[in-house]
């Protein structure tokens, strides 16, 4: 007696599920327990989140600075325990890094001129009226200010 296709298609189905369900055992079983401890608080923040009572779950800053750092804790085959996708994880990761590691930036470009510099060459451009930009910073250089042509330009 032959089977219909649909009942094969259902049989290959169960065999699929059966044994992706033994082997997810298998693996349960052979995890150490570091790696269970970590889902077990990740599955439990998230509970939290989600008892709030609002339609949609708000991540506040500290739930996504939580989840992230246990995120990094993790097997990455494990992340499919946050609610969030693996992009969604590593882009507060690094959020989260870049706030910790952020140095007081610089402004880009040169340094500004000391007020006093700038002074003196607005003054001698209106002393000298003649002179242009690049003799103005000749004049600097022989009195032993070194600056840029374009600086003396802009003031």
């Amino acid at each position: 007696m032959r089977l219909s296709d649909t009942v094969r298609s259902q049989f290959w189905s169960f065999a699929y599920l059966v044994s992706r369900r033994a082997l997810s055992l298998m693996v349960l079983i052979l995890r150490s327990s570091r790696s269970k401890d970590i889902e077990i608080l990740v599955l439990r923040h998230e509970l939290e989140i989600l008892c709030r009572n609002q339609a949609r779950p708000h991540l506040e800053s500290a739930d996504r600075a939580w989840l992230a750092a246990l995120s990094r804790l993790l097997p990455r085959e494990r992340c499919s325990a946050f609610c969030v996708r693996p992009e969604t994880l590593l882009r507060w990761h690094r959020r989260l890094v870049a706030r910790h590691w952020t140095y007081p930036h610089r402004r880009p470009g040169r340094p500004p001129i000391v007020d006093e510099l700038a002074a003196l060459i607005v003054e001698m451009a209106t002393d000298n009226p003649a002179w242009g930009y690049q003799r103005i910073q000749g004049e600097l250089l022989a009195l032993g200010h070194r600056v840029a042509a374009s600086c003396c330009r802009r003031d």
